[in-house]
């Protein structure tokens, strides 16, 4: 069961986390305020009210997770939001970042595989906040080229290749944000979309994600 109530005390954490992915050198401010004004004990089961707002990482249904606040904030600020950006996102998992995206002003229009997850979203009332984010169950690989083209694209999981049709939905210019690599520790790179379109590739920092999958799962 989700958490509901909004406390002093899940605001004064909140305060603390941001402070904490600060120190680690995220610095765009708009990036910080966005993660100050998300209840994070939202996204997860009433069970980790008390450590939700440690900056880690934390299992939800599926045998998936909810992303490490810091590595949230690392993508995101790599992805440079500008209000109206339209962001196609790959893995909604549990909509956290789907909703720093929306928090931003960007038009979030984003892809799960997992059918639990995509319905345990359909039903997460506070997130209908957000009329800026569109849900899809869908194949990722796939994107959603009906919407397309796109600003900007990121995945949040660890891509083992980098999504051709993924590539072929961005606008000219545009950037994709990916954990690049098939084993345990993946690069983060981001790629920009060039006018032949081939792509300038960009390389940052490691981190560790869920595999991402092919295909959708009832």
């Amino acid at each position: 069961m989700r958490a509901t109530d909004d406390t002093y005390r899940h605001k004064g954490l909140r305060r603390k986390l941001v402070e904490t992915v600060r120190s680690k050198g995220i610095t765009d401010e708009n990036v910080l305020t966005a993660l100050e004004n998300i209840p994070r004990h939202f996204f997860l089961d009433s069970a980790f009210d008390e450590v939700a707002y440690e900056d880690k990482a934390f299992p939800i249904e599926a045998h998936q997770t909810i992303s490490q606040p810091y590595t949230v904030a690392y993508q995101t600020q790599l992805l440079e939001i500008k209000k109206n950006d339209k962001v196609l996102e790959i893995g909604t998992g549990s909509a956290y970042q789907a909703a720093v995206l929306a928090e931003l002003g960007a038009k979030v229009f984003t892809i799960e595989r997992q059918k639990k997850l995509f319905d345990a979203n359909k039903n997460f009332l506070w997130i209908k906040k957000y009329h800026n984010i569109k849900f899809f169950y869908g194949d990722g690989y796939e994107g959603l080229p009906t919407y397309a083209p796109f600003d900007k694209v990121i995945i949040t999981a660890a891509a083992p290749i980098v999504p051709l049709k993924l590539i072929q939905q961005m606008k000219v210019g545009g950037m994709m944000v990916i954990p690049f690599g098939s084993g345990d520790v993946q690069v983060m790179k981001r790629l920009i979309k060039q006018a032949d379109g081939s792509v300038k590739e960009e390389v940052y920092d490691r981190f560790s994600f869920v595999p991402m999958l092919q295909g959708k799962k009832d």
